[in-house]
């Protein structure tokens, strides 16, 4: 009996991450997060961000209570189903190139704010992180 459980709780242990030998669990963390307003009523607002994992993951979804939709697009608009993180490499959303798009955002959100955004990933736990709101076009935080 006593070497099952010893068996079952190096197993456990094991698939954690915890045990001899074990690997890290997959692990993302998201910096740096702004939403901007749009420019105009009714459009979407960007958000930007950056992420780091720990293992080769997949960006599969960005959520907010706040916004309707919320969608990936690579640079040029392309939207995009998933984003890869390679190990220990950021990937960086921002103006011109990687950004997530949200739709029917909250009319009453304002600059000065937070919103909260749930990324979700194939291979690592969500991560939920609320982020900056500010005007159309300030993404480095000015007035």
């Amino acid at each position: 009996m006593h070497g099952r459980l010893a068996t079952a709780l190096a197993t456990a242990l094991a698939l954690s991450g915890c045990g001899p030998g074990g690997n890290q669990p997959a692990r993302v963390e998201v910096a740096d997060a702004i939403v901007t307003l749009p420019a105009a009523a009714g459009r979407p607002g960007a958000a930007y961000f950056r992420l780091q994992a720990n293992a080769a993951v997949r960006l599969t979804r960005v959520a907010s209570p706040r916004a309707g939709q919320v969608e990936l697009h690579e640079p040029g608009m392309r939207r995009a189903e998933t984003i890869a993180l390679a190990r220990d490499e950021p990937v960086v959303f921002a103006p011109g190139g990687r950004h997530a798009m949200l739709f029917g955002l909250d009319p009453s959100l304002r600059p000065g704010e937070r919103i909260a955004l749930t990324f979700r990933f194939d291979g690592a736990p969500a991560v939920i992180v609320d982020a900056d709101v500010r005007r159309a076009g300030d993404v480095h935080g000015g007035h």
